[in-house]
């Protein structure tokens, strides 16, 4: 259980910095302008790399069942998950998946980014990670390491919103805030004044 919380904290300290404007500004400084058009490709390529050792430690420690839901609910819960790949799939391409992937990087450089509000992101303000979540958490079957890690990513998850909030209201401003208090933030029609 150590090595696999060591392995999340490793894997969520690493991805958070090189997501940092800080570091990114540090990278570009090192290897110019060049080089940060190929940036959010190899960022994405990192995450997935990165994540590898994770996964292999969650299933290969020594682990027991948590729970393994019974049908009918395991099958409404493999349907949840189907339909969360589905919309998260539907919210990447909301998102440009070309500049999401990286590559529209490569050939036109940065360019200021377009503030999506209609759509999935009419419903919540993060789908990418509503969705994400909703497949980790519509498992039917969960043992505790898968359960370590499922919980380890939402922390992230509900941490890192924080971060890319206050980014968010850097680059769109008024725009940002106009949208975040009418918006709620992972949850449909939750109560929004819960997400100023």
């Amino acid at each position: 259980m150590f090595w696999l919380i060591l392995a999340i904290t490793l894997w969520g300290i690493f991805h958070s910095l090189l997501a940092s404007p800080g570091i990114k500004d540090v990278f570009r400084r090192a290897f110019g302008n060049g080089f940060i058009k190929f940036y959010r490709l190899f960022y994405n390529l990192y995450a997935v790399l990165s994540i590898i050792p994770v996964l292999y430690l969650m299933v290969t420690l020594p682990d027991k069942s948590l729970y393994e839901a019974s049908a009918p609910y395991d099958y409404m819960m493999r349907v949840g998950q189907g339909l969360s790949i589905f919309f998260l799939l539907v919210a990447v391409v909301q998102t440009d998946i070309l500049s999401f992937a990286g590559l529209r990087q490569i050939t036109e450089g940065e360019t200021p980014g377009k503030l999506v509000t209609s759509g999935l992101y009419g419903y919540v303000r993060h789908p990418l990670y509503t969705f994400s979540l909703a497949i980790l958490w519509f498992s039917p079957t969960v043992s505790v390491n898968s359960f370590v890690l499922y919980l380890a990513l939402t922390i992230y998850v509900l941490i890192g919103i924080i971060f890319e909030e206050r980014k968010l209201l850097r680059e769109f401003g008024q725009e940002y805030a106009d949208y975040r208090a009418i918006t709620p933030m992972l949850i449909p029609g939750l109560n929004v004044a819960w997400n100023k």
